[in-house]
């Protein structure tokens, strides 16, 4: 089974930047959508953006034209570019699988996650 290894996560003043990173622990050529998501303090779970095997994106409206997601396969790694971050934007971020649907409220295998903390 394979597992995902979050990191770049850090404390960045409002309109600041972060790249995460998301390292598996075997190949993700063949894993046909990935994401990463999102947990607030007190707030459920949410899929912020996904990128297909063919590089086709989808983003939460909350992070479009702020985040934007990748992928190398070479490199068995996805990340996650932020951009213009909010204070909002705090949470605990995670990579996973991801579904065209979006669904994913029956995944039972999370990485530790990287911490992002947006505040002056």
């Amino acid at each position: 089974q394979v597992q995902f290894v979050e990191s770049g996560g850090g404390l960045v003043q409002p309109g600041g930047s972060l790249r995460l990173s998301c390292a598996a622990s075997r190949s993700i050529f063949s894993i046909d959508r990935m994401g990463w998501y999102r947990q607030a303090p007190g707030k459920q779970r949410e899929l912020v953006a996904a990128i297909s095997s063919g590089g086709s994106t989808n983003y939460a409206d909350s992070v479009k034209g702020r985040f934007t997601i990748s992928r190398d396969n070479a490199k068995n790694t996805v990340y996650l570019q932020m951009n213009s971050l909010k204070p909002e934007d705090t949470a605990v971020y995670y990579c996973n699988f991801a579904r065209a649907d979006g669904n994913f409220r029956d995944f039972d295998s999370w990485g530790q996650g990287a911490q992002v903390t947006v505040s002056s």
